[in-house]
């Protein structure tokens, strides 16, 4: 089979298979959801009522004592009587992050970005806002961040107004509390009260947060009993900066879950919801870029079921979020930790969390860099491939030149390999007559075709091997590269040449961007690279087809189809690819068409010397 056959059948199997993949993660079918208890009791937990605070939505139907004042915990001691409360807004700001919250729930309403570099950048900006990465969306009044409901994952959050107290200790953590006080009935019928507090704490340089909740009972509670669970605790409704999962269709969210040994990823849909019930030490979700993972210093406390879910409660945009619920209580007092990374998901930030020495909690063990997206048994690769890009950025500056430079780099170190493969291609390609004679001569004896055949090529000094060894690396490669360049943190934002590839993590544009896309492709802006990229292609399968001898024979038909059909199909798959990646693809078209072009010349001028040789002797 001639060499350009192979290329294209082997690329267009990497890219389908890659194709199809994309569609499974960002297209799954709809699972079978396992039903959670739609049973709780509702009923018997109810708000101690406030003058004018607003009534739960766990109390419907249960008599609330009038004018009871609030009993909180010794850490809120100063605090006065639950009266007059009215909803407000606190802010925290670090060196990394700036955390609005609301007192309606103790929830976080934004969660901005704001760490800069030592140029005084934002270190991540988002270039709609052209401030720092929003990394709460789509925030209801029935839905915000790190809200809770009283029971399980089903349950509507708690959407009464708190106490609130802010304050700062002498190291520096910035933190804030909330707390309420509810009536609850016991399991014998005895009524009881509970104050239910939730305390946040940031680190000046760290973007994981702690988050306290605390239940501390009155005399006669206890325990919290809703049907097997004690409270469900939610991320945000979906993570930002916002997309469109139409266009963009190289983001996606994936849910993460890590037992200390193993990770498993699996990525969701929209419109779904999932349960994975297994043991987990912590459970995330993430998005390409950046992520929320949720670590409870004490695991057995929780239930092995994490609900995954991106329905969307109201409005159209689109959601995903993880829900964990805390096993019952049956004690009078608990506290339950939880450490809550949600910032960059990129291996600078998530290592730190190997060793205690690297990040202001001093967590060691947790490996939150398992959640990394990567090439699995190809990481090792991706590992080199990023020491190459990094080691050539300090000295260029600039991620695109850093690609070109390291796809050359590649491309001179398989060189040889390359050069070996297409000589043997190219002689074979001038013993195909002598090869089809074969086939229709042992054509009803398999055995002694393969013995014959196996003759010539001794013969002729052709391995057949030859040509698959640097079609594996290549595709090796390929496969580290697809992964690493559509996820690698450091190509977000980075520019390669203003006003054309002004982000290689997403396609490459020219003038506006059309509102309305084309109908059925979505495509909303022009863009160029993925037209070099084709252009390059179609050079290279005219190139490598033209390099020797085609046999008559041959089904003209389908070597048209794969020198021409192959790369105008990759040219509507790959219209809204990330700019670094087709910039790879593109550079390493080009340069091997300039190496199959200097193979050929030497392969004509050895076939001349040979001529001229034989004419002497004559």
């Amino acid at each position: 089979m001639e060499k350009n056959t192979v290329w294209a059948i082997g690329l267009s199997t990497v890219v389908l298979v890659g194709f199809f993949a994309a569609q499974t993660f960002l297209f799954p079918p709809k699972p079978n959801q396992s039903a959670e208890n739609q049973n709780e009791q509702a009923s018997n937990v109810q708000e101690k009522q406030s003058e004018n605070s607003e009534p739960s939505n766990l109390s419907n139907d249960s008599q609330i004592s009038e004018n009871q004042k609030i009993l909180p915990s010794s850490e809120f001691s100063s605090e006065i009587e639950n009266i007059n409360l009215t909803e407000e807004k606190f802010t925290i700001t670090t060196n990394n992050v700036a955390v609005t919250f609301t007192n309606r729930g103790g929830d976080i309403i934004s969660y901005e970005l704001i760490e800069k570099d030592e140029r005084g950048n934002l270190k991540n900006r988002d270039a709609d806002t052209n401030r720092g990465v929003e990394l709460i969306e789509n925030v209801t009044a029935k839905n915000r961040a790190f809200s809770l409901s009283l029971g399980g994952a089903q349950r509507e959050i708690i959407n009464d107004l708190f106490n609130s107290k802010q304050w700062k200790e002498s190291n520096g953590d910035e933190k804030i509390g909330f707390f309420k006080k509810y009536s609850y009935k016991n399991a014998d019928g005895t009524d009881s009260e509970f104050t239910l507090v939730k305390t946040y704490t940031f680190k000046p340089n760290d973007y994981t947060f702690k988050l306290d909740i605390t239940i501390d009972g009155g005399e006669n509670f206890k325990g919290l009993d809703l049907s097997g669970a004690a409270y469900t605790l939610r991320t945000a409704p979906q993570i930002g900066p916002k997309y469109n999962p139409k266009t963009d269709r190289y983001e996606y969210r994936q849910i993460v879950s890590f037992n200390g040994e193993k990770v498993k990823k699996t990525n969701i849909g929209q419109k779904q919801t999932k349960n994975y019930e297994r043991d987990w030490m912590w459970s995330a979700l993430a998005g390409k870029y950046f992520e929320f993972i949720v670590y409870p210093e004490n695991k057995t406390s929780m239930s092995s079921t994490v609900v995954y879910t991106s329905e969307v409660e109201s409005g159209e945009g689109t959601n995903a979020q993880i829900k964990v619920t805390r096993k019952s209580i049956d004690k009078n007092q608990t506290n339950d930790s939880y450490y809550i990374y949600a910032g960059p998901r990129n291996e600078s930030e998530l290592k730190k969390y190997v060793a205690e020495d690297k990040n202001e909690w001093k967590l060691s063990g947790v490996h939150f860099n398992e959640s990394l997206q990567t090439s699995g048994f190809l990481y090792w690769l991706e590992v080199v491939l990023k020491f190459l890009l990094e080691t050539v950025n300090k000295v260029v500056h600039n991620w695109g030149v850093s690609i070109i430079i390291v796809t050359i780099i590649l491309k001179m170190a398989l060189f040889p390999i390359t050069k070996k493969s297409l000589e043997g291609t190219q002689k074979m390609q001038k013993f195909q007559p002598k090869m089809q004679e074969l086939q229709a001569k042992y054509k009803g004896d398999p055995q002694k075709l393969q013995v014959e055949t196996a003759k010539m090529y001794k013969e002729i000094g052709y391995n057949p091997m030859s040509g698959c060894l640097p079609m594996i690396f290549q595709f090796v490669i390929l496969f580290a590269m697809y992964n690493l360049f559509n996820n690698y943190f450091e190509f977000r934002g980075a520019s390669f040449i203003k006003g054309w590839i002004d982000d290689l993590s997403v396609g490459d544009h020219i003038g506006k961007t059309f509102e309305t896309g084309l109908p059925f492709l979505g495509w909303n802006q022009i863009r160029i690279l993925p037209v070099i990229y084709v252009i390059s292609q179609l050079l290279f399968g005219k190139i490598t087809g033209n390099g020797g001898t085609t046999s008559a024979s041959q089904n003209a038909g389908q070597m048209k189809m794969l020198m021409y059909g192959m790369p105008i199909m990759f040219f509507f798959m790959f219209y809204n690819a990330p700019a670094g990646l087709l910039l790879y693809w593109t550079v390493s078209n080009i340069f091997q068409l300039g190496q199959q072009i200097v193979i050929n010349k030497m392969m004509k001028g050895k076939e001349l010397t040979i001529v001229s040789k034989n004419t002497k002797r004559r």
